[in-house]
């Protein structure tokens, strides 16, 4: 019987709706505009979440085009856990103070859980961005 349900949402399309609706916290990089209309290249979060509809929040740390940051404030080291790169914006980020360590560079779009992306043999990305530098085009 449960089969059969599932494959009646499947084919509803039912399935590929939740699925959309998933990352519904996170702004779509488009979005990502303060009150006075400036762009801004990224936005980095300090919480996530087990549930992505629950991700990017907590205090938000807005990153303005041209960003060169090698040694983030002490408050935001290592506290990154989510974040969402602007259209046509490219955001570069080390594992270790000073631009040292892994880097990893993000296009646009939402990471909801950096936990989810790969850094190295053993590690992830969450809580390790300890620099960054964002462009946009």
């Amino acid at each position: 019987m449960a089969a059969a349900l599932l494959v009646t949402l499947v084919a509803s399309g039912v399935v590929a709706l939740l699925g959309g609706g998933a990352w519904a916290q996170c702004p779509a990089p488009a979005d990502l505009r303060p009150h006075n209309g400036t762009r801004v290249c990224a936005q980095l979060y300090a919480d996530n979440s087990p549930y992505y509809d629950q991700c990017c929040s907590g205090d938000v740390l807005v990153v303005e085009p041209g960003s060169d940051v090698p040694y983030l404030p002490w408050k935001w080291s290592g506290t990154i856990s989510s974040l969402v790169v602007g259209t046509r914006c490219e955001l570069n980020v080390w594992s270790r103070r000073g631009k040292k360590g892994n880097t990893r560079r993000f296009g646009a779009g939402a990471v909801p859980r950096l936990q989810e992306v790969r850094r190295g043999l053993f590690g992830d990305w969450n809580d390790a961005i300890r620099g960054y530098y964002c462009t946009c085009k």
